[in-house]
């Protein structure tokens, strides 16, 4: 027999887990119960409503919906989707830029500096309806020989501007949080200000920053809608031309279920990677 046994648990120690798998499983199952029991309430109430029959026409209407289905779909594919997919990798680089350049401490590079912060400070105030209508209407006016009049470009690219100054904050928080030793760690390995920043630090930033960097994607997803106001018939702009001339307006709700399919398993990422992360801070694996 060997020196060191296999070590097993004892009963008590089984029967504790035991216990504890029950408990779990019947609070799983209250759960449950609970949130159908609500759901059927909210159902019951809502359907039983002396508008409900009304409402149920104007917005949840299956042959309205089925009518507009194609030119939501086209819209969506065409404006939201595709702007979301070119958007979002220009918004992280000029938010890496922004970020990187408010942190550089060289005397030379002082406009830069006090030109990031105005760029950051004004779009971040601005609303962003109100940017792309400038963009989408204000530029073409201008006739600029040149410059598209595109509204799908010019539309991104006010999008672009406004949550790269979102992201810029972001990314410049996790930059911050990076603990100072760092810095100092690879100046000692004599590495200069910029190797650091691009090695050391904003590798570290960026990983920090996943969750709330995602959040923002999914609010640009939706934020992508806006550019209905200068007349680019996305989705939610196809689907309220559909409302206006058949007075139905169940394929916005058909809008919003595009939506939802893209964003949630989006949130559910952004979930994922947050619990990820303080794992990773807790020491779990």
């Amino acid at each position: 027999m060997s020196a060191v046994e296999a070590w097993t648990p004892s009963v008590r120690q089984l029967e504790r887990e035991s216990v504890e798998r029950r408990r779990r499983h019947q609070r799983a199952l209250v759960a449950l119960v609970v949130t159908l029991v609500v759901f059927a309430v909210i159902v019951v109430a809502v359907t039983s409503s002396p508008g409900w029959d009304r409402v149920k026409e104007t917005f949840f209407s299956w042959p309205d919906m089925k009518a507009a289905f194609p030119d939501v779909l086209h819209g969506f594919l065409k404006y939201n989707v595709a702007m979301f997919l070119i958007a979002e990798p220009l918004i992280l680089l000029v938010g890496i830029a922004v970020a990187v350049t408010r942190h550089t401490v060289s005397p030379w590079l002082t406009p830069l500096r006090i030109l990031a912060v105005v760029y950051t400070d004004l779009f971040r105030g601005l609303p962003t309806i109100l940017v792309v209508t400038l963009f989408g209407l204000g530029i073409p006016a201008l006739q600029l020989t040149g410059v598209t009049n595109s509204l799908f470009w010019l539309t991104l690219v006010a999008l672009v501007l406004c949550y790269g100054a979102y992201v810029a904050e972001v990314i410049r928080a996790g930059i911050d949080s990076v603990h100072p030793t760092q810095l100092a760690s690879a100046e000692a390995l004599a590495l200069s200000r910029a190797q650091a920043m691009w090695h050391v630090i904003l590798p570290q930033a960026l990983r920090r920053v996943v969750p709330p960097l995602v959040n923002d994607f999914v609010s640009l997803q939706k934020d992508t809608a806006l550019i209905s106001v200068v007349g680019v018939f996305e989705a939610l702009k196809a689907a309220s031309d559909y409302g206006n001339y058949h007075f139905n307006y169940s394929p916005m709700v058909l809008a919003g279920v595009f939506f939802l399919v893209v964003t949630i398993p989006v949130a559910r990422l952004t979930d994922w990677l947050s619990a990820r992360a303080r794992r990773r801070e807790w020491g779990r694996s």
